[in-house]
């Protein structure tokens, strides 16, 4: 049997600087996870890297992986139109939300 006890586990939507990307991920790190996609290494073939996702615009906190997991597999298989009603109702001015968690 899982115990909830202070896991914490994101799921972020992170975009590009014209905001024509999105990238959908989940971590129990989100200030590290965002250090991780703003350097990564200059030929990296990862998706944020290769289309300069590196923006955080949305997230949402848990405190059970699976969980997590099970929602960033939702908005996964979301279509873009819901994906940006879902940063819009969190983040209406879609703004770079890097600097406040950090």
């Amino acid at each position: 049997m899982k115990t909830i006890g202070d896991h914490n586990y994101y799921v972020y939507i992170l975009t590009n600087k014209s905001k024509t990307v999105l990238y959908t991920g989940v971590t129990n790190n989100l200030i590290g996870r965002l250090n991780f996609h703003n350097n990564t290494l200059p030929f990296s073939k990862a998706f944020s890297a290769k289309y300069r996702c590196f923006y955080l615009v949305y997230y949402e906190h848990f405190f059970d992986i699976d969980v997590a997991i099970k929602r960033e597999k939702q908005i996964k298989g979301w279509k873009r139109v819901n994906k940006k009603e879902l940063i819009s109702g969190f983040n209406p001015s879609w703004r770079f939300l890097n600097s406040v968690i950090e």
